[in-house]
């Protein structure tokens, strides 16, 4: 009878240790090749959606689209005027945005202006469709903004004021890119015809599309 009112032996506890869990919504950082890597696509796709918009004589948003109303306007190469124009922009990027985020947003604005520079010696389009230089060029470089804000970097320009105010006060850098890309196009207005007006606003569209859908807050880590 003894035996059925005995204490139950107990098994000893199991240590517990922070190391043993992995919280799920944490990514390792992108390594320095990742880096590297992520940024040129970043450059390439940039570069071959500034080359295929100013090919189709349209405009867009952003740093691009004031260095494509310039060349329009000036007669000065595209890939001249994305870098010498984000000189403002830069300098904002480096006190705003911190050295690393500034210093890599220089280096992709040169970078850039040499891609659209190599592309549009190496791309000999004679003729491009309307629908396709503004849905494929905007789409290009809407990916290329997403990729290089993924590697913490920017084209520069408005973009960096975007990411700026969506860092600061979660506010969406699709649409407050939008916005900055209404005012240019109300200049743009005053010197293109309405047609270019008008494809262009779908190249932007497509270009933001890419933002509005992904470039969100806690999307994406790493």
């Amino acid at each position: 009878m003894s035996r059925l009112f005995r204490r139950p032996v107990l098994a000893p506890p199991v240590a517990f240790h922070a190391a043993d869990t992995v919280a799920p919504d944490v990514a390792p950082l992108h390594t320095r090749l990742e880096d590297a890597y992520g940024l040129f696509i970043g450059i390439l796709f940039s570069a071959m959606g500034i080359a295929l918009l100013a090919r189709g004589g349209m405009i867009t948003g952003g740093i691009a689209g004031m260095a494509l109303l310039g060349s329009l306007l000036t007669g000065h190469a595209t890939a001249l005027l994305v870098p010498l124009i984000n000189i403002p922009f830069i300098a904002f990027s480096l006190y705003a945005m911190g050295r690393s985020f500034g210093i890599k947003s220089a280096f992709v604005s040169v970078a850039i202006g040499v891609g659209v520079s190599i592309i549009t010696r190496s791309l000999d389009v004679s003729n491009i469709d309307n629908g396709f230089a503004a849905i494929a060029g905007g789409t290009f470089l809407g990916m290329g903004i997403l990729c290089l804000a993924r590697h913490n970097a920017s084209l520069g320009g408005t973009s960096t004021l975007t990411l700026w105010i969506q860092k600061r006060y979660r506010i969406n850098a699709g649409k407050t890119q939008l916005a900055f890309d209404l005012a240019l196009f109300c200049v743009a207005a005053a010197y293109l015809p309405a047609a270019k007006i008008l494809w262009s606003a779908l190249g932007t569209l497509a270009m933001n599309a890419m933002l509005i859908a992904w470039h969100k807050p806690g999307r994406y880590r790493g």
